[in-house]
């Protein structure tokens, strides 16, 4: 499958899917919270690079809501600064240095799981911010619907693609849950309900209504 972040996901619900990669499906150990050590590692690829935050517990601790101005609506969320904050740090510092505007969401699943997938400004799934960060907040991970969460490669591997859930989804406790949508459900189910290409898999392509990220606004 082209599209490696979203791979692993797919491959870790609790129904049997054609795709294998080996033992991608097993629950990976849980990290240290990231007050205690929250370090970003240069890691490639490095699109459209914006540098390399530094953890700043103090900034980290600081309550905020993002809203992503979309080409189909608002889409709010409150951070979960308290339970994710080396994920949420790094979703303001990319936020604030302009890395997802212009983005676009490019993958929508709508059986099995129900995620809209975004955060790639090269639009393949493969790419990257030039940086890695632990896994946090996964210890009785479930993502109901409005759960935002970190996409990735495998553990300890994320990066700048994260994932809207617009319907309750069972999945392992291997992604990060780092937001909860506070308004802007009924977007996501707008933009599920407009069906995918099936590029990927039956249920699994790119959104039939584009889903353009225009700006994302932090608001403390």
């Amino acid at each position: 499958m082209k599209l490696k972040h979203w791979a692993l996901l797919l491959a870790t619900t609790t129904l049997p899917l054609a795709t294998s990669v080996g033992t991608a499906a097993a629950a990976p150990a849980t990290t240290a919270p990231a007050t205690a050590s929250c370090t970003y590692t240069p890691a490639v690829p490095a699109d459209n690079f914006k540098g390399i935050p530094v953890f700043d517990a103090k900034k980290a601790a600081k309550p905020y809501h993002a809203t992503l101005a979309t080409s189909q609506g608002s889409i709010t969320f409150q951070a979960l600064t308290d339970k994710a904050p080396c994920t949420t740090f790094s979703f303001r510092f990319l936020a604030e240095h302009d890395y997802f505007n212009r983005t676009h969401c490019h993958r929508l699943t709508t059986q099995r799981i129900y995620v809209l997938q975004c955060g790639d400004p090269t639009g393949t799934g493969s790419g990257g911010p030039g940086y890695s960060f632990p896994d946090e907040n996964l210890t009785g991970a479930t993502y109901p619907a409005g759960t935002v969460a970190m996409a990735n490669a495998g553990p300890n591997t994320n990066g700048s693609q994260f994932f809207f859930v617009w319907k309750d989804t069972k999945l392992s406790p291997a992604y990060t849950p780092f937001g909860k949508v506070t308004a802007g459900l009924d977007v996501l189910q707008k933009i599920a309900a407009g069906g995918e290409d099936d590029q990927n898999n039956p249920g699994d392509g790119f959104p039939n209504l584009k889903v353009d990220i225009k700006r994302v606004a932090i608001k403390r």
